[in-house]
């Protein structure tokens, strides 16, 4: 908000003049970059949160003229004469320079000028626009967030200045209130700056002359001009720094003066507010920046203000139908179209069901008294096309009740995923999504009711709003990524629900027991560290750690961080083996026993019933890969000794013979050598040959038989490198040997598997011509960075991009097995259990008498869950633990 304006006189015109870059670039660090993304990816804060400020100025202000001034590059006239001028701000965030034009183009269809000119800066043209409209008898209104334009301030011109709270609530300055905080003219505050110094501009001042004595000074001589012309006047060491440092208050005030005589291709009375262009306006604030919300406003406000017709009146959900038993059956029998389904809760059970199909809303009041639903239990479980939000979440709710959800042809949720998979999870929620899809709040029961009761309006509206939602999905989604909706996704929703009822069973005496014994291996080499250095220390903490490493025992820093010198664990890694410290050595082991326990902690706490259900996160990743949650099994570490330990109380009841695990074996190379159509690689798995020493046997010019192990870990280590992009530089450091020995390598298997190293380049210049990768069934991954003029941004987008398709298809692939699984195993009528999915592995509890067919099950589900030009191996292992049936 603003302060109160100041009492307006309609006898006189008003102009109003704004900063562009200062304004958006405050509201680009005021708003998370996070929760305003367009459906291209572009980052939008800075637009949203310039445009909601302008949208509120011009209504508290009603100016009748009105420009947006925006500096072209940080290369002016100044930065000529004094090459340092600004030099000290970093680079501009790339998430911000491409907000710029589409802000432009927002303010272009709403008929508000834009001003640029080479050679100067924004401010100078709000001096000379505010100059020559106070002389055009105009009430001036200059909004800035630069400091310099103090200076324009007089009884024509009022600066309207962003508070600490950011570009939302501006403070007026006028000559009163200038004076009031600095106690000079406003005129006279760049004579202020000049001594001071800009940090900001990089403009040093005189030493040790702060605020109080620069406008001690300027009081009594009132220009830096005079005050140095009385410089000998001025007494003891700020006397001395002022004379010997002349040349940068001249500097300074040279610098800071604005120019208030641009030569501009438009008056201010050229600037009279005209009629926004409804068409482009509904084009660039919906399709290009999906702003509904501000839409409206933008039309509400035109109208308000008589330049432009009234706005179409917001859509509103229709008024439900509260129906039951057989008014409901006869309802959902009228039409055999899609139906979006809500559903409320009380604790654990329905409560009531929203339903909306095309303009009508249903309310169902679900209550053992109203109404036995038999029809309506049927429906829900049969093949009828149906909507939702979060498929699997509805799932738990309703089999809690003894229902079941089919015919989900829709899951919002997902389909926001499957559109922008690297944006935050919170974006996902349905109130964000109708937010970003339709510019509306979803209906919300009163937070402070204790017992709200289920409105039936509100949650037949989320019924409607979500079918809205699907609507832009759907128009928004291409066809492979629908198909990935379809025939991946959304059934893979029921085979992950009931592996989550499943669990699996757990040993959890074995784990406590390995828990306490971590904890006291933890407590011995804390205690031993505290020995080595006489003292003991928090090794929680990195301040503390950062004495004890980098002081008292003086040993070589690790990489900068703002706090320091990191004591993360690659650098005390890096740091141990090249400056071996008993300390260090016992530090490094406390963690590591520390960490284990408390991963051990948190399985013996979701143990319930002898059984830990995890909960899988299908929209958990931007690849396509499913994350584990609470606990997480995809991170318990592999062939260690604890982690065997702690596979080992993965185990199966008594109602079960054995456990079988199915795992695919190099899968990702594999979709490599089908992807890059390499003849070598294809060749190797073709062959059967282990693929390691096939690929070292040719690079190193040696018979399959004669590569070493050191040959074939170099061999697999740069062979899954290269798809993830690695260096010579991190492939030397990776395998410890020297730079050029690692260049050798990566130039040796490129000469002999040219085809993957073509394949490489093609998949990033391909991503940056399409804007995104895709997988081997259809799922894109945008990558907006690849064109960054952020070199860090575009090299982790370009490694990003190249090994997504190979991620991407190896996630699709183990999905699609899943689902091929689960199918044979219920045709078949098997008592076993699908119970975990790590990776590219699945555990599996066998029913007495199943194991051969499950296993045969097992490797046709596995093995033809993709046409690749090399087989899908697929490794089996059984046994009564976890770790016993590793393979």
């Amino acid at each position: 908000m603003t302060d109160s304006p100041a009492t307006s006189t309609q006898s006189r015109q008003t102009l109003m003049v704004i900063d562009g870059h200062s304004l958006a670039f405050r509201a680009f660090y005021a708003l998370p970059l996070d929760n305003f993304i367009n459906r291209e990816g572009q980052h939008t804060n800075a637009i949203h949160g310039f445009l909601s400020m302008l949208l509120k100025i011009v209504k508290d202000e009603a100016p009748t003229h009105l420009a947006v001034a925006f500096d072209i590059s940080r290369f002016s006239f100044r930065t000529r004469e004094y090459p340092e001028y600004k030099g000290t701000r970093a680079e501009t965030p790339v998430e911000f320079k491409g907000q710029v034009p589409l802000l432009q183009e927002a303010l272009a269809a709403m008929n508000i000028t834009t001003i640029t000119k080479e050679d100067y800066e924004a401010d100078d043209i709000l001096a000379t626009l505010a100059r020559e409209g106070a002389e055009a008898d105009m009430d001036v209104l200059v909004v800035s967030g630069d400091r310099d334009t103090i200076q324009l301030v007089n009884d024509r011109v009022t600066l309207l200045y962003p508070s600490v709270r950011g570009v939302s609530e501006l403070k007026r300055y006028t000559p009163e209130t200038v004076h009031e905080k600095y106690g000079i003219a406003p005129e006279q505050y760049p004579e202020i700056a000049a001594l001071v110094g800009e940090t900001s501009d990089n403009l040093i001042g005189i030493d040790k002359v702060g605020e109080k004595t620069a406008v001690k000074w300027i009081s009594q001589y009132g220009t830096v001009d005079n005050l140095l012309e009385h410089a000998d006047d001025i007494k003891g060491v700020v006397g001395g720094n002022l004379r010997d440092q002349r040349d940068r208050a001249i500097r300074n005030r040279r610098l800071n003066r604005l120019v208030n005589d641009v030569e501009l291709p438009v008056k201010p009375t050229d600037l009279e507010r005209q009629p926004i262009d409804p068409p482009a306006v509904r084009e660039v604030f919906s399709q290009k920046l999906n702003f509904r919300t501000l839409l409206d406003r933008v039309l509400a406000l035109a109208e308000d203000q008589g330049l432009d017709e009234a706005p179409a009146p917001a859509e509103e959900a229709p008024k439900p139908a509260k129906l039951i038993d057989e008014e409901l059956d006869y309802w959902l029998e009228r039409s055999d179209a899609e139906v979006t389904v809500s559903v409320s809760a009380a604790g654990e059970s329905v409560a009531a069901f929203g339903l909306a199909r095309g303009e009508e809303t249903v309310f169902v009041p679900f209550e053992s008294q109203t109404g036995d639903y038999v029809g309506f239990r049927a429906w829900l479980a049969g093949d009828a096309p149906k909507a939702v939000h979060d498929y699997k979440a509805l799932e738990r709710l309703l089999q809690h009740d003894g229902m079941t959800l089919g015919g989900v042809t829709w899951d919002t949720r997902i389909a926001a995923w499957l559109q922008r998979p690297g944006a935050p999870a919170k974006m996902f929620g349905l109130a964000p999504l109708v937010e970003f899809t339709l510019g509306m709040t979803l209906p919300e029961p009163d937070p402070n009711q204790l017992l709200p009761d289920d409105d039936p309006d509100s949650l037949a509206a989320e019924a409607w709003m979500t079918a809205k939602v699907v609507e832009a999905q759907r128009e928004g989604l291409d066809k492979g990524t629908v198909s990935v909706l379809a025939d991946i996704e959304l059934p893979l929703v029921r085979v992950l629900s009931r592996m989550e009822r499943t669990g699996i069973h757990v040993d959890f005496e074995s784990l406590q027991s390995l828990h306490d014994e971590l904890r006291a291996q933890a407590a011995e080499h804390q205690e031993a560290a505290f020995a080595e250095i006489g003292h003991e220390v928090n090794l929680g903490s990195p301040k503390q750690l950062q004495t004890v490493l980098f002081e008292e025992l003086e040993m070589p820093k690790t990489r900068a961080t703002k706090t320091g010198y990191s004591t993360d664990a690659a650098s005390l890694a890096d740091l141990q083996e090249s400056n071996p410290h008993p300390f260090l050595g016992l530090l490094l082991k406390y963690r590591e026993a520390t960490k284990l326990a408390q991963m051990i902690e948190s399985l013996t706490k979701a143990v319930v019933d002898s059984r830990i259900h995890t909960t899988y996160d299908q929209t958990g990743s931007a690849t396509g890969r499913m994350s584990s949650n609470d606990p997480n099994l995809q991170n318990i570490p592999v062939r260690t000794e604890v982690s065997h330990r702690i596979r080992e109380g993965f185990d199966h009841d008594e109602r079960f013979e054995t456990l079988l695990t199915a795992d695919y074996s190099q899968i990702e190379m594999r979709i490599m050598a089908h992807l890059s159509e390499d003849p070598g690689l294809i060749e190797a798995f073709n062959s059967g040959e282990d693929l390691h020493r096939f690929v070292g046997a040719r690079i190193f010019s040696v018979e399959p038989e004669e590569v070493t192990p050191v040959m074939r870990t170099k061999v697999k280590a740069m062979s899954y490198g290269l798809a993830y992009g690695l260096s010579a530089f991190g492939l030397s450091k990776q395998l410890r040997i020297p730079q050029s020995e690692a260049k050798q390598l990566m130039l040796d298997y490129f000469e002999r598997f040219g085809a993957v190293r073509d394949y490489l380049r093609g998949v990033v210049q391909q991503a940056k011509d399409d804007g995104y990768t895709t997988t081997i069934f259809g799922r894109r991954r945008p990558f907006p960075d690849l064109k960054s003029s952020n070199r860090v941004l575009r090299e982790n987008a370009e490694r990003a991009a190249l090994n997504s398709p190979i991620q991407g298809s190896a996630a699709d692939i183990i999905k699609r097995a899943m689902l091929t699984i689960d199918k044979a195993m219920t045709d078949a009528r098997l008592q076993s259990n699908m119970l975990l999915q790590v990776h590219d592995e699945l555990v599996f509890e066998v029913a007495d008498g199943e194991l051969d067919q499950l296993k045969q099950i097992v490797i046709d589900g596995m093995g033809s869950a993709a046409d690749l030009t090399v087989p899908l191996d697929v490794q089996i292992g059984i046994g009564a633990n976890w770790n016993e049936a590793a393979h």
